[in-house]
């Protein structure tokens, strides 16, 4: 019986050291992601979607990882200042004029941004908050 408790012991310790080292890539990945879901859910679910499927002509969805990779750097911007450019999706096209959320905070666009591009099927990675700032001050 000893054995078995201190085999299960030493078992438990090792687990517990596998799971606290993970990287800090990986733990801002999981905050953003939380934080970022948060912000989802309040701003942008009531026109994307629940599960980022858009909103017939008037919305599109967040699930075309093509789109949202080959924008990657230009989606910060459409998030803070919004979108009215025509944009083809899924081969359908929507025309209507995207608000900006300029009440955001940089760090508020970025873990969106990183819950958007890893959510719905997506799996781009992480987007810092560096990255995004210094792609907020490069809007036109």
């Amino acid at each position: 019986m000893r054995k078995f408790i201190i085999h299960s012991i030493l078992i438990c310790s090792v687990i517990a050291i596998i799971i606290s080292c993970q990287n800090q890539e990986t733990i801002d990945l999981q905050n953003y992601m939380s934080n970022g879901k948060d912000i989802y859910k309040a701003k942008c679910q009531n026109c994307h979607g629940e599960n980022g499927e858009g909103l017939g002509q008037l919305a599109p969805p967040l699930t075309d990882s093509v789109f949202l990779k080959t924008n990657k750097a230009r989606l910060a911007c459409i998030i803070k200042n919004g979108a009215s450019e025509t944009l083809v999706i899924h081969d359908k096209t929507y025309q209507e004029k995207m608000p900006g959320f300029p009440e955001l905070a940089d760090i508020d666009v970025a873990q969106v941004m990183v819950y958007v591009t890893n959510s719905f099927g997506n799996k781009q990675g992480f987007v810092s908050y560096d990255q995004v700032s210094t792609q907020l001050q490069n809007c036109k």
